[in-house]
């Protein structure tokens, strides 16, 4: 047992100074070797081309007409003639309310009319009377004029007792609650046995899905910056255009045109509201749901693009690392101009020569050796027209 002690304590020594050994021979070579590699990065040329300005927003598709269905007489919803969520032609029957009261009052407005004017009548022959009495002195001038008055007044009667008739007849007729439009319904439609109070409540929701709105909300400088660039375009035939890209990054294949803008900047947001019109002939686009609208405005020629997450920021200062002489990283100050798709303009800073880090910017500091592997905008992603940033939704 004694010897078996010894000696796994003397090949645990011999290990430990192997393993010394071993660093230390590690440590020789790297200094001997020279410098350590680089650091890895990704970098890619700036690209120069001609590039269309655009504008992104946040925006939420609504209905272009919509309509809250009520009733025009009150009582129980007796019958349903449709469904939540069929689509409906104007004029189609939707509710039928319950009309037995509005029956009787036709019935009753019925019996009026009939009654006064026979009253009426009687009077009138009582007139062609006396004017024939008049005619032979037998009666007096002042009861011809008294019984002319009461026909004047009979009559009276018989008229107002007729609009009465046509107003219960109205009534009767509103029993059945027709779609004031064409358009879907909405699936909130109320139950049969529901009591409508007239005027109030809603019985369903209609509205049209082709045309739909697309409203969303420019800040006051992007407002400036827009008309700034469609100024430029007044006598050109190259117009602003309006697409959306849906919510699952799927572009609306159709594209829309502004038809409405709000007369004022809202006081709470300083935002300005619109609206662009956009067919849906297939109903893929639903009131409620959410898009990112582009404007496209004048094209900038030669424009410097670099990918936006090559530019950082620090406080009012934007930069961007690129690939210098004998691959050392250089920081370049350069100024901002507009988002397209997934890049900025360079207004100022850089030059179509340079080499910019896309990727690998995580603590890299200026003057750093780099190891840079040159990529392709289609391998990182980048495009001119799908954005990496969401804006802000402002829809006041």
């Amino acid at each position: 047992m004694l010897i078996t002690r010894r000696n796994t304590k003397r090949m645990t020594g011999l290990i430990v100074v192997s393993l010394v050994a071993a660093l230390l021979l590690c440590s020789c070579g790297t200094q001997r070797g020279g410098q350590p590699d680089g650091t890895k990065v990704k970098a890619m040329k700036v690209l120069q081309q001609d590039a269309p300005s655009t504008f992104e927003y946040a925006g939420q598709i609504t209905g272009k007409d919509e309509v809250k269905v009520q009733a025009k007489v009150s009582g129980k919803v007796m019958q349903k003639y449709i469904r939540g969520g069929d689509t409906v032609q104007e004029g189609q029957p939707l509710f039928k309310i319950d009309s037995r009261q509005y029956e009787s009052d036709v019935q009753s407005a019925q019996a009026k009319v009939a009654e006064s004017e026979a009253t009426l009548t009687n009077a009138q022959t009582d007139l062609v009377r006396d004017q024939s009495l008049l005619a032979a002195d037998a009666v007096s001038e002042q009861t011809v004029t008294t019984q002319r008055a009461n026909v004047k007044s009979y009559q009276a009667v018989v008229d107002a007792d007729n609009a009465s008739l046509r107003k219960a007849q109205q009534n009767l007729d509103d029993t059945v609650v027709y779609a004031p439009m064409s358009g879907k319904l909405s699936v909130d439609d109320v139950a049969e046995g529901t009591y409508a109070n007239a005027g109030s409540t809603a019985l369903v929701t209609i509205g049209s899905s082709n045309p739909v709105y697309v409203q969303f909300s420019l800040s006051e400088n992007d407002y400036l910056k827009y008309m700034d660039s469609m100024s430029l375009n007044a006598d050109s035939p190259e117009k602003a255009t309006v697409s959306i890209v849906l919510s699952n990054g799927t572009a609306y294949p159709i594209s829309g045109e502004i038809v409405q803008s709000d007369r004022a900047l809202s006081d709470n947001t300083g935002t300005l509201k619109m609206k662009a019109l956009f067919d849906n002939p297939e109903g893929v686009l639903k009131p409620g749901m959410f898009a990112r609208v582009k404007l496209t405005g004048k094209t900038i020629s030669n424009a410097i693009l670099v990918p936006q997450r090559a530019v950082q920021q620090l406080l009012d200062k934007s930069f961007v690392i690129v690939v210098g002489a004998d691959n050392k990283s250089e920081s370049k100050t350069v100024t901002l101009g507009d988002k397209i798709g997934s890049y900025y303009v360079i207004t100022e800073g850089l030059t179509a020569d340079d080499i910019v880090v896309v990727e690998g910017l995580t603590n890299l500091q200026e003057g750093k050796t780099l190891d840079a592997q040159m990529v392709t905008p289609e391998e990182m992603g980048f495009s001119l027209t799908t954005s990496q940033t969401t804006a802000t939704i402002s829809n006041s």
